[in-house]
């Protein structure tokens, strides 16, 4: 099978917030939008029937969630990952945001402390401070151009703390953790009885000679891990908002429940249903592709700039559809803070992606690049960049 990845798909005035989003967030329409993390693909087309044959159908009212649903779920977790879940293990949530919401409400007190690992997706951060916990932050360490986990001083934080959030793969570094890593946090979790909620949402998106191992697969009897998972994002279908909890301990499924309910959130919604269960079903061909297409934009944009404009250095990503930028040196040569970075982008390279900032400790000095797009787009884009740091200037 072929998928045509090299298609221009028109966004503008479809309320994306990616491209009809650009004034409100950058100031000007006149940039590339290489922010959110949504992709300017077609979904797989077995994705857009499912979505037609369930319009055709002209009652919308509130839905269940039916076998098949939970079947192409277990059955995609067993094919692709090699994780046997049983289905009264998945709650079905209303995305991956709500789901931290809620996992703090229901794994922390209020006042009891919470680790994220910055740099990291900014939800994480808010998850914990807008319900009243205790933000916990054991920074990643980066040398030699890869990040790793802190782990003594992770030790130190759990100590302190009841749940530990987990990106994996990492946004927006780009890490596959592996197996010796994520037994090393299930050690430090069991011993200081901590949960952890594992946030896979990327879990799907691994490039070539990489492998992701959920974080519940390694686990022992007695470990308190929660793993959240989507299609959202795999398949490019996020603006559906539906993922799934996968959660073997029955008292901690009922404890996810008791804080959903205090959120008032629900979600079934008819055609999010018939998007997810026909994305696992029938997605797996267009995964494959999709991911030998990004590596190769990966690949290009990497060598590019480390050939035309080396002061702008790429992280190497081993998942997502994600590059984190290291710009610091950048910064150093032209007297940039983060402000002024961000301002280079927008105005002089007309670009607009995530600053570095966002992402928290960590984040000063990088930018996160979105590759979700066809590669006449990359390819612009990253022209605009070189031309733009050869004409650096410092008044504009």
């Amino acid at each position: 099978m072929s998928f045509d990845f090299d298609q221009i798909i028109p966004r503008e005035g479809t309320a994306a917030l990616k491209w009809d989003g650009r004034k409100s967030v950058f100031g000007t329409e006149d940039v590339i939008p290489l922010w959110v993390a949504d992709m300017d693909f077609a979904v797989p087309e077995a994705v857009s029937q499912a979505l037609a044959a369930r319009a055709a159908h002209p009652v919308y009212g509130y839905s269940l969630f039916p076998d098949d649903v939970y079947e192409a779920l277990i059955g995609w977790l067993r094919e692709r990952h090699n994780w046997e879940v049983e289905r009264d293990w998945i709650m079905m949530a209303p995305g991956v945001v709500p789901s931290l919401h809620a996992a703090v409400l229901a794994f922390a007190s209020a006042g009891e402390g919470v680790i994220v690992q910055p740099p990291v997706y900014f939800p994480f951060f808010s998850a914990v401070t807008s319900t009243g916990r205790r933000l916990i932050e054991n920074p990643l360490l980066f040398s030699d151009g890869r990040y790793r986990i802190d782990f003594d001083h992770l030790e130190q934080c759990a100590a302190d703390a009841r749940l530990l959030i987990l990106c994996s793969p990492h946004n927006p570094v780009g890490r596959v953790w592996s197996e010796e890593e994520q037994r090393e946090i299930l050690r430090i979790a069991r011993e200081h009885k901590l949960v952890v909620l594992s946030d896979e949402i990327h879990h799907d998106l691994i490039y070539p000679g990489q492998r992701h191992i959920p974080l519940a697969t390694l686990a022992d009897d007695g470990d308190d891990i929660v793993t959240a998972v989507a299609p959202s994002k795999t398949f490019n279908i996020p603006g559906l908002g539906l993922s799934a909890l996968v959660v073997s301990n029955p008292e901690q499924r009922e404890k996810l429940r008791r804080a959903f309910a205090t959120l008032h959130v629900g979600g079934a919604n008819p055609f999010s249903i018939a998007a997810f269960a026909a994305a696992y079903q029938h997605g797996a061909a267009w995964l494959d592709a999709l991911m030998a297409y990004l590596a190769e934009s990966r690949d290009e944009v990497t060598a590019t700039l480390a050939r035309e404009a080396p002061v702008i250095r790429v992280v190497a990503a081993e998942g997502t559809y994600l590059l984190w930028l290291d710009c610091r040196e950048f910064c150093r040569e032209r007297g940039l803070d983060d402000v002024a970075l961000k301002r280079f982008f927008v105005r002089q390279a007309r670009l607009g992606m995530s600053p570095g900032s966002l992402f928290g400790q960590g984040g000063d000095g990088f930018m996160r690049l979105n590759l979700g797009a066809p590669r006449s787009v990359i390819r612009e884009a990253i022209q605009r960049l070189v031309e733009a740091v050869a004409k650096f200037d410092q008044t504009a």
